[in-house]
């Protein structure tokens, strides 16, 4: 089975050596000069111009229209798989363990992230503007129902596959691919984001990482498995923990 995962950056930076990771640099579009050593996002079919509004979602679709591979996933260049969660690029997830997951699984996902005390719904409103959760909301209502109670399943839950992040078999990709993008690009078409700060214009890649999850609960017929995620720097947990609580009292980050 040929696999690639393809590793979203921004910068140059360390890369893992096994070949199945292929290192992308999103935006290239718009910043042709910052790297010439990664695969650029902007070849053959791709929306690597709306990297400011899509984060690594362009590297995705960029993956997904033009690479000729039977599984595709995408991992971060801080963010990895690895299923003995060491902070070592020799150990994150292997070409081996990847082939042995996907023998009996059509889905590898991190582990699920776990909120306890807020909803996905929730979480999401304390941190991001308001309409384009709302307009997505009333998109799958009226052009997919059949995902609506999925959505408001999904919306309710505590817990979330973030980051997007995952690998996935060719069928699932493309099933799964079709359906995000199009709702995304309605959402697009629906909403002005001219007047959001520069992060919050991130939007659409916000929006996604709530959509992987509603997905998978309308699709039960593909198996998948979690594995556990390393992040290869340091976590400030007083400064994350203090911008979590800055948005519960004044519902900006």
């Amino acid at each position: 089975m040929k696999t690639k995962v393809l590793v979203a950056a921004h910068k140059n930076y360390t890369m893992p050596k096994d070949p199945l990771y292929l290192p992308v640099f999103v935006g290239k579009e718009i910043h042709p000069d910052v790297n010439h050593t990664f695969q650029g996002d902007n070849t053959g079919d791709n929306i690597s111009a709306k990297n400011p509004y899509y984060n690594e979602l362009t590297a995705i679709y960029w993956g997904w229209k033009n690479l000729d591979v039977d599984a595709m996933g995408l991992v971060h260049y801080r963010r990895y798989l690895s299923l003995n969660h060491q902070k070592s690029l020799d150990e994150v997830l292997s070409s081996e363990q990847v082939a042995d997951l996907l023998k009996d699984h059509d889905i590898i996902l991190p582990p699920k992230r776990r909120y306890y005390i807020e909803t996905n719904e929730s979480h999401y409103l304390h941190a991001h503007e308001h309409e384009p959760f709302e307009v997505m909301r009333q998109v799958i209502h009226q052009n997919y129902p059949e995902y609506a109670p999925a959505f408001e399943k999904v919306m309710k839950r505590t817990w979330a596959h973030m980051f997007n992040m995952f690998i996935m078999k060719r069928k699932p990709l493309d099933e799964y691919c079709t359906w995000m993008f199009n709702v995304l690009d309605e959402v697009e078409s629906r909403i002005d984001i001219s007047n959001y700060s520069t992060y919050e214009q991130r939007v659409y890649g916000f929006l996604s990482e709530l959509l992987l999850d509603v997905w998978l609960e309308v699709h039960p017929e593909y198996s998948t498995v979690e594995v556990k995620y390393v992040f290869m720097e340091h976590t400030n947990w007083f400064k994350k923990g203090g911008k979590f609580v800055l948005r519960k009292i004044t519902g900006h980050a």
